[in-house]
Formats: structure tokens, sequence, C-alpha cells
């Protein structure tokens, strides 16, 4: 059935704006996004759920015009920490001495190993590290999504500056990475409903190694 889902879904170019995803279904998607993996835990990410029909048209200019933003009722918009700090990796630590019991020397110091290697880096090369992080909700994100029948597009195509500035992501340490919109597809006006799905054979894409 998973499986299935996924042959379903693809990436929708034309959404129905009558539509709209319920609420209970994008809470579980953004909970998907909050049990994806990330290195060492940390969640260098965070993401933003836009109703605000408003918000959503301020955007999309600076997005190449892509209608999904505004005809979709929501949008997924995943930012990265702007960098590593002692102050960020530490409020992690925080958190999984209090929900696990208490700080031990292992957990301590697998942390501070992390400081060790994180925070003399530059500031590029960590967001670069963070940004790759919020790859991973996304896939949990869209599959999440095709698992309900919901339809999305994912979308890098957008000025950065631009949309952190929209959205006030510099402010808090964040830059924007990517996004989401959700909503359901219009089969009458998108081009690619009816297409067949094309990806390379698995006896090309996956080598075995026994």
């Amino acid at each position: 059935m998973f499986l299935e889902k996924l042959n379903w879904r693809y990436a929708t170019k034309k959404m129905d704006p009558s539509k709209t995803v319920p609420e209970e279904d994008v809470a579980k998607i953004v909970e998907a996004v909050q049990l994806a993996p990330t290195s060492s835990g940390l969640q260098p990410y965070e993401l933003l759920v836009i109703r605000n029909a408003d918000v959503r048209a301020a955007i999309r200019p600076v997005a190449w015009d892509q209608a999904q933003i505004t005809d979709g009722s929501h949008l997924l918009v995943f930012a990265a920490w702007d960098d590593y700090s002692e102050a960020r990796i530490d409020a992690v630590v925080d958190q999984m001495a209090e929900e696990r019991g208490g700080r031990s020397d292992m957990l301590q110091g697998y942390y501070d190993r992390l400081k060790a290697m994180y925070l003399p880096r530059t500031d590029e090369e960590n967001y670069a590290h963070a940004a790759r992080q919020a790859y991973i909700g996304l896939g949990f994100a869209l599959a999440a999504a095709a698992e309900l029948g919901v339809d999305s597009t994912p979308m890098e195509g957008f000025d950065p500056a631009q949309v952190d500035e929209i959205l006030g992501l510099k402010a808090k340490g964040m830059r924007s990475v990517l996004w989401l919109p959700l909503g359901y597809r219009d089969e009458s006006g998108d081009w690619l409903v009816n297409l067949k799905k094309v990806r390379k054979p698995l006896g090309t894409f996956v080598t075995n190694i026994d």
C-alpha cells in the first residue's frame, strides 16, 4: 500500500485552490517531519507552516511565480540554523538530560566532542550541514503526504534572501532551505498528472554488493 502511494504521488504542477487540506492531516505531516532523524539528534532546522494567504502571496513573486504556493492551502518552509553554536548544542543536551533521566558523562562527552568538531568550522560549512538535515525532513513530509493522499511539490526555486526577509528568519538565526506546498491536484489543469512516472530501472540504479 505504501509503495502504491509513492507511485501515486508526483510533483503536482497545478493545485485546486478551492480545496483545503484538513488540519488533522497537516498535523500528521508535521509530526512526521518532527520524527525524522537528524545528525546527532540536533534537529538543526525549524518548520514553518504558512496558512496565511497574504504571506504566501508575498512569497510567490520571489519564487518564480510558482502557482502551487498560493493555490495550495498550506506552505511548509524548512529553515535551517545559520550556524552551530555552543548554546544551540547545549539546549539539545539539556532536553535530552531532562527527558532521559539526567545528565551522564557519556552524554556530555559526546556533545563536547561534537562542539569541538563543529564550532571551529565556518558558518557556511555548518549551515550546509544543517540544511542537509532539513532534506531528510522533506523526505518524511513527502512520504507522509502521499500516505494521506495529499499532493505536494518540493521546491528550491526561490530567492532565499528575500524569503528570509519576508519571514523574519535572519533575526532568528535561520535561513530558508526549501519548501513544500500542500494541497490537492487539479487534474484538468495539470499537464503532468497523467504522465507515466519515470525512474531509472533497478538494474542500473542499484548495485548489490554481496
